[in-house]
């Protein structure tokens, strides 16, 4: 059997939905097929600190096996350190990672990783910071690259990108902390151009934390403040009677949709207990929509994911409003659940692709995404 290929996979983070991403890279480390990889865990507490876990050739039973709090790769050379502190660029700077993970004792032949796999949801994770992390230490990573991922997480700049290609949507106003605090009433006048009742949301979080449905000035105006807490910039989305339906995306520059799904919502919106508390929301797949809606949600999820320049993967969520039957892109997520009950994977499922089969792909096409990447001329190479 042939060398294996060492994935650094990065969870936790300092983010809302930290939880979330624990549940992910358990189910990930579960599927992975150990006789390719062996994997490297990082995790990343609430507060920022860098932990490396021991090397995997088999998963972990379950996820507090994955919280490593003896070997904190940011420590002080003890192998302690205090939550907050530490160099959060350790682990995955390339000059460092042999030296570093011989140190840890997380690998026993102090090889290089080989892809990293970051599973961090939200801030910190999937809005391009880690990923410009990756690209500085030239480190192949899997997903979305530092452009995508940082328009896939804020709205506005999403909404915008998805304009300039001619993606219809629904009505929308977004403004940031410091006009809010300057002039509210303002603000809320602009807002209420769209109607009752709207959505407010912050620009740059997932999993619908901090997402709120306003019927009355009252409401928008403590849904404004809500959305505050956990983003300085808030966008406001026009109401659409519609159905949920979701196509995933996997792929580099030629990428291919799966077959659409719908979500069924237990609440009067798909937010954060629908999505992961009470378990009562119903997810369709294959949804049940006309062949030509279908071939309609899969050729503009490929406009979507092809307008913010995407890589690997991005589940594209759209509105099929009751009405008239009228298509809207609502947004793309570059890194959306994925564990086995997931709507990204479960719609690959669906269209014949496995779960295993798809983590396979998604190393593939970083490697390969990275392998282009190296042929650009950075300059200081005489």
């Amino acid at each position: 059997m042939g060398i294996k290929t060492r994935v650094g996979l990065v969870y936790g983070g300092r983010s809302g939905e930290h939880q979330v991403s624990l549940q992910t890279a358990l189910a990930v480390l579960k599927a992975f097929d150990y006789d390719k990889y062996e994997i490297i865990p990082f995790y990343i507490t609430p507060k920022g600190q860098w932990r490396s876990g021991p090397l995997l050739a088999a998963p972990p039973a379950a996820v507090a096996e994955l919280q490593f709090s003896p070997s904190a790769v940011a420590g002080s050379g003890n192998g302690e350190a205090e939550e907050g502190s530490g160099n959060a660029l350790l682990p995955v700077l390339k000059g460092m990672s042999e030296r570093v993970l011989a140190e840890e004792g997380a690998a026993d032949d102090g090889r290089a990783i080989d892809v990293m796999l970051p599973l961090l949801h939200g801030t910190f994770g999937e809005d391009g910071t880690i990923q410009g992390l990756f690209e500085m230490a030239g480190l192949p990573y899997v997903g979305a690259g530092v452009l995508a991922s940082a328009v896939g997480m804020d709205k506005v700049a999403m909404k915008t990108m998805f304009a300039q290609a001619g993606l219809p949507q629904v009505g929308y106003r977004h403004f940031v902390r410091f006009a809010w605090n300057k002039d509210r009433e303002a603000c809320l006048d602009n807002v209420e151009e769209l109607g009752y009742p709207c959505f407010v949301k912050p620009a740059n979080l997932g999993s619908s934390v901090g997402v709120s449905k306003a019927r009355n000035r009252a409401e928008l105006t403590a849904a404004v403040e809500e959305a505050l807490r956990y983003d300085r910039k808030v966008i406001v989305e026009e109401f659409c009677d519609a159905r949920e339906i979701e196509v995933s995306v996997l792929g580099n520059d030629d990428p291919r949709a799966s077959v659409p799904g719908e979500i069924c919502s237990s609440n009067e919106f798909y937010d954060y207990k629908a999505k992961y508390i009470d378990g009562k929301s119903v997810m369709v797949i294959p949804a049940e929509i006309s062949p030509e809606v279908a071939s309609a949600v899969r050729e503009m999820a490929v406009r979507a994911f092809l307008s913010i320049d995407g890589s690997g993967l991005c589940r594209a969520d759209f509105f099929l409003r009751r009405s008239d039957g009228a298509l809207f892109i609502n947004e793309v997520n570059t890194l959306p659940g994925f564990t086995p009950f997931s709507m990204y994977p479960l719609m690959w499922k669906e269209s014949g692709v496995s779960y295993r089969e798809l983590l396979d792909t998604l190393i593939a096409l970083a490697i390969e995404r990275h392998a282009e990447r190296q042929s650009i001329d950075y300059g200081g190479n005489e």
